[in-house]
């Protein structure tokens, strides 16, 4: 897992800035910010900026809202802010994301800034819950991670293919940084940019990647977000640096592909998360006094203990083929259970955590399975949900849904099978062609090294 390479003791949370000169009296900001008011009036495409809601992406954001007040006549093309909302977020860190996004939409209103703010989410087939619990999905692993691609890569790939098709190409920002990891460092050194530091999105046709602060430091971010707070939208960047001081870690990023870093351990991730051992950025919130969280991590430490329990686990896949030696779903009894304790942990903590439509989907795929007695409408109107009929949602049969259905059946990691299909398709689409076997062999060899090493990594990282 990636930490923060901060020069203060990552338990105590980011450093107390006093309002310094180090970055006023250097040319960076000068330089980011001339880079950023020559790229927005280059061309008329429309930007995309990732928002997060960690340190990152918030000093972006702020460098772009403070570009469009200073340029307010000379920039009217479209900025569209996309956050994701796995709908298994921390809940004060989703209380913060939402109250900061819909200051930033009431403030870009009232000032008449072309600033669209979208919040994009996972539909009900896609969510946490309904492929753990509707579908009998073992919960994620480090090598079996399905939840990136369902949760935040396939939402948010919806709602930038939307703004390209209305607009035909947009730049996507980034709030990535090389020093944030020597892995980051080294992708980032590998793209090929234009002259203008843009490189093509390697998933997203039409689309163009910026990164202004791609040089900043650690210190650097954090002296920006004490000196030029408030933000411009209103709010206080101190509530976003007492979250960093309790969970003890980093940001979530803002994933569109999987080649990007995945959450857990010490970033704020989802609450439900069972990629790693031990939840240290949730133990942090609880440490710090947030003590009401604590049934959401007894419920994340008990899904984690299930996973592995044969009695929880049917012996069969959803296909009805019997592998010895391997689990198949979550068996309907289980599922039953975890939906049970979801909504009693619900009534402990006083907060929504499943939506009627994942519940309402939840039921229809039991109903198809095995389910003729409405088990999880029940369930949820003894814990007083009524859950209201909602429009079905129409589940084309794709070739993506059906590769995803096999890797969830014998889990297998979907990061390793997206690459080998690329190499197979895209980047060796002929093996006539002189050195194409050798070259596919090769990279097939170092693709299947490089998730080995990674899961090794992992697994030193848990042990520390």
């Amino acid at each position: 897992m990636e930490t923060e390479a901060m020069d203060f003791d990552p338990g105590s949370g980011p450093p107390v800035q006093d309002g310094g000169s180090g970055l006023e009296e250097t040319s960076l900001l000068q330089a980011t910010r001339k880079y950023m008011i020559d790229l927005y009036l280059a061309d008329k495409r429309p930007w995309v900026v990732a928002f997060s809601g960690g340190k990152d992406s918030t000093v972006l954001l702020q460098l772009v809202y403070e570009m469009l007040i200073e340029h307010k006549h000379s920039a009217t093309k479209p900025v569209y802010v996309v956050s994701s909302d796995t709908r298994v977020e921390p809940p004060n860190i989703a209380d913060y994301i939402e109250r900061t996004t819909s200051c930033i939409e009431a403030h870009a209103r009232s000032h008449h800034f072309p600033v669209h703010v979208r919040l994009v989410s996972p539909r009900p087939d896609e969510s946490f819950w309904g492929k753990l619990i509707g579908k009998g999905y073992p919960s994620p692993t480090r090598w079996f991670r399905w939840c990136t691609s369902s949760m935040k890569i396939r939402p948010a790939r919806r709602i930038i293919d939307e703004i390209i098709s209305e607009h035909g190409s947009v730049v996507l920002l980034l709030g990535t940084r090389r020093t944030e990891s020597s892995d980051r460092g080294k992708r980032m050194d590998a793209r090929q940019c234009s002259a203008r530091k843009l490189n093509p999105h390697n998933e997203i046709p039409d689309a163009l990647v910026a990164t202004p602060i791609a040089e900043w430091e650690n210190e650097e971010v954090w002296e920006y977000l004490a000196r030029y707070n408030p933000p411009p939208w209103g709010g206080d960047h101190g509530i976003m640096r007492d979250l960093y001081r309790q969970a003890s870690g980093g940001e979530c990023p803002f994933i569109l592909d999987l080649i990007a870093p995945s959450c857990g351990g010490t970033r704020f991730g989802c609450w439900t998360c069972t990629v790693v051992k031990v939840d240290r950025s949730m133990k942090g919130f609880i440490t710090s006094g947030e003590t009401w969280m604590a049934p959401l991590h007894e419920f994340r430490d008990w899904l984690k203990v299930i996973r592995e329990d044969p009695d929880m686990r049917s012996n069969k896949r959803r296909d009805g083929t019997v592998k010895p030696g391997q689990l198949g779903p979550f068996t309907p009894q289980a599922r039953k259970q975890i939906l049970e304790r979801l909504l009693q942990t619900e009534q402990d903590v006083g907060r929504q955590l499943i939506t009627d439509q994942e519940i309402d989907y939840i039921q229809r795929v039991w109903t198809k399975d095995y389910d003729l007695a409405e088990t999880a409408i029940r369930l949820a109107e003894r814990f007083g949900r009524k859950v209201e009929a909602v429009e079905q949602v129409a589940l084309p049969l794709r070739e993506q849904e059906i590769l995803e259905e096999l890797l969830a059946e014998y889990e297998i990691s979907p990061e390793l099978v997206k690459h080998l299909l690329y190499l197979v398709h895209d980047k060796y689409p002929s093996l006539e062609i002189w050195g194409a076997k050798a070259g596919l062999e090769r990279d097939v060899a170092e693709a299947i090294a490089k998730v080995v090493e990674l899961d090794e990594q992992a697994d030193l990282s848990d042990a520390i």
